[in-house]
């Protein structure tokens, strides 16, 4: 079985989050971590499950503007992903086969606003008819440019292992 785990990150919280849910999936399943901007357009028909992370910007998916708003926001000008962001890569993505399911996850400020960058990649990614897996996860920063709230990697590496089971189990 193969996983292959793609995150977008600005601060560095959705990648931690993305390694995390790698070494637990990495317990039952063959993982590949990659940031978007080096994220093949075609997925492998010989993959089994695509998990694909994001930071919750603007109630959804980062765009261009949000990108330079985060820049800014930098601690020291530092951004992960300096690239294309998983909106963009969503466009352009195409499955190789059939079968491949998927998962979805986000990084967020628990905060009085909606949205979530997690339920919008997931429904991109059912519109490309990959099955899911599991429900959209959501993995909480304590500010915008984090860090991440005590715990949410142990949980990350938890949420990982459980899809790895899922995987196995069909």
């Amino acid at each position: 079985m193969k996983a292959l785990v793609v995150y977008e990150s600005m601060f560095g919280n959705t990648q931690q989050i993305a390694q995390a849910v790698a070494a637990g999936l990495g317990k039952h399943v063959e993982v590949e971590v990659t940031e978007v901007g080096l994220a093949p357009d075609e997925i492998s028909a010989e993959l089994d499950l695509l998990v694909v992370g994001a930071p919750t910007h603007a109630f959804g998916m980062s765009r261009a503007s949000t990108r330079a708003d985060a820049v800014k926001q930098a601690p020291g000008g530092t951004i992960v992903s300096t690239g294309r962001g998983v909106r963009e890569w969503l466009e352009t993505v195409h499955p190789g086969g059939v079968g491949t399911m998927v998962a979805a996850f986000d990084t967020r400020v628990r905060a009085p606003l909606p949205g979530s960058a997690a339920h919008k990649v997931a429904k991109a990614l059912q519109r490309l008819s990959f099955p899911e897996v599991s429900d959209p996860e959501t993995f909480w920063v304590k500010d915008s440019t984090g860090p991440l709230k005590d715990g949410e990697l142990e949980r990350a590496e938890r949420w990982g292992a459980d899809l790895g089971l899922l995987v196995n189990s069909r």
